[in-house]
């Protein structure tokens, strides 16, 4: 633990306070600090972090963006980078590596792998979020299976959404924080649009 880490402002209200600012260090040592604050934050976290939740950890005015610029910078060349998906930032290895963390870990069946229907009903939920049973019978044209929607579930791809207009009010499905990771977004307006996919795939 650092010295800047250590230092504390006077106690309030009996509770210790977190030093942000570090006006004490000079400016290069401070930049250096809220840098590995930011990665310490996005190690220990298993989702993306959020821009609110890592200003919490740096001064007052500090940029965020450029502190991620400089740590991404940093990484140039290492096998994990930072990358900004699902509206924050989290770490991850490069793509180039799958294979070789696969081969490590005797992944197997565990990969995230998707056939080809469980691919089409993912798009068509999230293309036509919030969506039930039934939207999804119209689109396909036959009833898409429970346990289908469960396996989409158990890879935590997608979640129950409001209820449906419909009569008997049925639940409705949409997509997760966990899509938009395992497929690059930081939002649903980032989904490629239809017509550009009906093109490619005629």
């Amino acid at each position: 633990m650092t010295t800047a880490t250590r230092k504390r402002k006077p106690a309030d209200k009996g509770g210790a306070v977190f030093d942000r600012d570090l006006d004490d260090l000079p400016q290069e040592l401070r930049w250096r600090e809220w840098m590995g604050r930011i990665e310490a934050v996005l190690f220990a976290s298993a989702s993306p972090v959020g821009r609110e939740d890592l200003a919490c950890v740096v001064g007052q005015g500090a940029s965020v963006e450029m502190l991620i610029e400089d740590i991404q910078a940093e990484l140039t060349g290492r096998p994990y980078e930072l990358a900004q998906v699902a509206g924050g930032w989290m770490f991850r290895t490069r793509a180039q590596f799958a294979d070789a963390i696969k081969a490590a870990a005797d992944l197997g069946e565990q990969s995230l792998a998707f056939t080809e229907m469980e691919m089409g009903v993912l798009c068509a939920i999230a293309y036509h979020q919030p969506i039930d049973r039934a939207g999804l019978a119209d689109i396909f044209g036959q009833e898409v299976s429970r346990d289908l929607l469960a396996r989409l579930h158990y890879k935590d791809l997608i979640a129950s959404g409001p209820r449906s207009p419909r009569p008997g009010a049925p639940h409705t499905f949409v997509t997760t924080e966990t899509f938009l990771v395992t497929f690059d977004l930081q939002s649903l307006r980032d989904l490629p649009e239809l017509e550009i996919l009906d093109e490619q795939s005629g």
